[in-house]
């Protein structure tokens, strides 16, 4: 079976673990929330993840950073809503903290994967 270059990727790994995460924990919440934090949570941590992949498919430098830059953003947008998830009582504080962590380690290693792009 081949092995992609993305799924050598730490980050990609990361994201990967952080999504199943993000699935787990969005379980818990209230019924209500389906169709509304849940689905939104879930579609950014899985958009983090996917677009490392598609980005690694692209020829072109630029482009590969182009989806790095767009994995950040909804690495972004997923804290923003981790932290609203935690202020509404869906998440305690421990794995709201764990989380945050999670997030921060990866758009850390983003930004780097994006500078090392642009350096091709």
């Amino acid at each position: 079976m081949k092995i992609f270059g993305f799924e050598k990727l730490n980050v990609w790994q990361k994201s990967r673990q952080l999504s199943k995460e993000i699935y787990i924990e969005t379980k818990k919440f209230p019924d209500t929330e389906r169709f509304g934090l849940i689905s939104q949570m879930r579609r950014c941590a899985i958009s983090i993840s996917s677009n490392i992949a598609e980005g690694s498919g692209r020829h072109t430098s630029k482009d590969k950073a182009r989806f790095t830059e767009i994995a950040y953003g909804s690495a972004l947008e997923l804290l923003n809503q981790i932290i609203l998830s935690n202020d509404l009582g869906f998440i305690p504080e421990e794995k709201y903290n764990y989380i945050r962590q999670s997030i921060s380690e990866i758009t850390a290693m983003l930004d780097g994967l994006r500078k090392s792009q642009l350096k091709n």
